[in-house]
């Protein structure tokens, strides 16, 4: 194998920074260099001048170069001795590193081959400048290594001969342990042990066999020592579905009392009697609400006039108006229909109907005849309990939307009925069947609760799910479903919306946000503004009837509302936002949702969750 010798030299003057790097070919490649070739050479310090020398590995005992004439000859021969000898042994360790690294990598493809020649140049130029010219390569050897050993290792390195040594010694070391027949032998020994697998076997049960601890009723035996059947039958659990009433009128039966006594005959013929109540209305003042709270102040109850009267929670009530007796009617959520004759002091003063499958969310006593009481039902029907005739007569009937309220239009012969879905319909209960006259489309959402004004019979007003609007029944008519005016000061749903009883110039509405808002409703041609704001606790829950404020037909200013506070009470608020009067007493203990006012006379009709009726009135009346 030959190559070439670099050696640098830098110029006159200089520090000296030598480089060296070694070429290396084939040994069937011929080549003889007689000179050397000067290669200039840039360095990140200064640039220099190498020289190649030709080498031959073919023999070993290299002798000195002969060069040709050279910048070098010109300095003394003391100078150039010295150089030569330095060359050579220069030569002689890069030869012999480089022959390291070929044999290692011969051996094992896993060693890096040796270090390039911009390796070992960026290596010396790391150096300290005081070192001297020789380059040095990083190579330990001892004569010891270098020493033939018993293993015929020739042609490695000293350092490959002690390294393949050692590898013969730990493989004859394993070799001796003899590990792979002591782990056959393990293997073998593990698998003569194992035990077969098998499957415990499970004792079979005795069928007489009894328990040390076990109850009776496990051993179906009776407590007293006798046996049971073997088989019990299991009780069917019946879903509760209250079946749909069948169209067509319904025969006024009580459901509460077995037969038909003759008592409810004659209660039936007086309610058929009694006349319409006169309609003169207290005049307002200041001197007229003096009146009015200390009327009210001797308003009581007692048990006397506390009756369960339905099944379910009472979602409605209507008071008869007659100025004699006192009749009181509750609608129930079960469907339920109450008639409560206080005037009878008998327990069997109140009857209990079933005309609806479904709650009745609005009762009321016509305002023409009163001996006609109408029922408005989720389950989409209209009906109208007459006292004469003692048949609850089907008015109208929608199954497909769900009905939510309703009120007299004109003369009390057409009806004004409000849906669930936002629709309203016009009902003539003087047309035969039960139909609609006019399905009307609103831009409602829902409807809850719908109020003709008292004076102007054209104009009625509804609450929906977030606003109040105000329609004319004209407009509805000929298709248009737009509202005149709309409150929209509501957060939340809305419960009820109210005219007041005489001149319709304020309006009540409930809303879920504990608020009750009276609005001045005196022009209908322009927005209704606000007049008071009431903080009302109006949170019932789940299982109580919501509130409604309620104005009293007799008082223009004033309203009744039901409580949450303790103790139980049902108020009564003036239109400004003062409190006139809290109902209350001993004998109330729950909360009354909806209450009522007689039209004429001071008595007070509320129902709560159980279907109990709690009137309030006069001692003496």
């Amino acid at each position: 194998m030959s190559g070439f010798i670099a050696v640098a030299e830098e110029k006159a003057g200089s520090k000296q920074c030598p480089q060296v790097q070694v070429n290396e070919y084939k040994e069937n490649e011929n080549i003889a260099y007689t000179s050397l070739r000067p290669i200039q050479i840039t360095t990140r310090r200064k640039a220099a001048k190498v020289y190649l020398y030709p080498f031959s590995l073919s023999n070993p005992k290299l002798g000195l170069f002969k060069l040709s004439k050279s910048p070098v000859e010109n300095k003394s021969s003391s100078e150039m001795v010295q150089k030569k000898t330095d060359q050579k042994k220069t030569c002689r360790r890069v030869l012999t590193s480089k022959m390291k690294a070929l044999s290692s990598k011969a051996e094992s493809c896993l060693l890096k081959p040796a270090l390039d020649s911009h390796t070992e140049s960026s290596e010396l130029e790391h150096k300290s400048i005081s070192d001297p010219v020789t380059p040095s390569v990083d190579m330990e050897s001892s004569d010891e290594d270098s020493a033939p050993g018993p293993d015929d290792f020739s042609g490695l390195s000293p350092y490959e001969r002690k390294r393949m040594k050692n590898i013969r010694e730990n493989a004859n070391f394993f070799a001796s342990l003899q590990l792979a027949e002591s782990a056959a032998r393990l293997r073998g020994m593990i698998k003569k042990n194992q035990p077969p697998e098998s499957k415990r076997k499970r004792p079979k049960k005795k069928e007489n066999e009894v328990g040390c601890r076990r109850s009776m009723r496990l051993l179906k035996v009776d407590p007293l020592g006798v046996s049971l059947p073997a088989s019990l039958t299991q009780p069917t659990l019946v879903e509760e579905e209250t079946p749909m009433i069948p169209p067509g009128p319904l025969e006024m039966i009580p459901e509460n009392q077995d037969d038909c006594s003759e008592l409810f005959k004659a209660s039936l013929k007086t309610w058929a009697e009694m006349s319409q109540t006169s309609n003169e209305k207290t005049k307002k003042g200041l001197s007229s609400i003096k009146s009015y709270k200390a009327s009210l102040s001797g308003m009581v109850v007692s048990e006397a006039t506390i009756r369960k009267v339905t099944k379910g929670a009472i979602s409605s009530v209507a008071i008869h108006p007659s100025g004699v007796r006192t009749l009181v009617a509750a609608g129930s959520k079960s469907g339920q229909v109450g008639l409560w004759d206080l005037t009878q002091q008998s327990e069997d003063g109140a009857y209990a109907f079933c005309p609806h499958s479904q709650p009745v969310s609005c009762l009321s006593f016509s305002p023409t005849n009163p001996a006609h009481l109408l029922s408005l039902s989720y389950d989409g029907t209209v009906r109208c309990g007459d006292f004469s005739t003692a048949v609850f007569e089907e008015v109208y009937r929608n199954e497909r939307n769900s009905l939510s309220s309703f009120d007299f239009l004109d003369d009390a012969s057409t009806l004004l009925v409000g849906h669930w879905s936002g629709h309203l319909s016009l009902v003539d209960r003087r047309t035969p069947g039960t139909s609609y006259e006019k399905f009307i489309n609103s831009s409602l959402e829902k409807i809850r609760t719908v109020h003709v004004h008292p004076l102007s019979r054209q104009y009625f007003i509804t609450a929906g799910l977030r606003d109040v609007h105000v329609y004319d029944v004209r407009c509805l008519k000929s298709g248009k479903s737009q509202p005149l005016i709309s409150l929209t000061e509501h957060s939340k749903s809305i419960a009820s919306a109210y005219f007041s009883p005489v001149t319709g110039n304020r309006v009540v509405t409930t809303c879920a946000d504990c608020k009750l808002r009276v609005f001045d409703s005196s022009s209908l041609s322009s927005q209704f503004p606000l007049v008071s704001t009431i903080r009302h606790n109006t949170i019932t829950g789940r299982w109580l009837t919501r509130f409604q404020a309620v104005w009293d037909p007799k008082q223009e200013d004033c309203f009744t509302v039901g409580s949450m506070a303790h103790p139980r009470r049902v108020e009564v608020f003036h239109e400004t936002g003062k409190n006139v009067h809290s109902f209350g007493g001993e004998c109330l203990v729950s909360v009354c949702s909806l209450s009522v006012m007689h039209p004429t006379r001071y008595i007070l009709a509320g129902g709560n969750c159980s279907g109990r009726l709690h009137v309030f009135m006069h001692q003496e009346t």
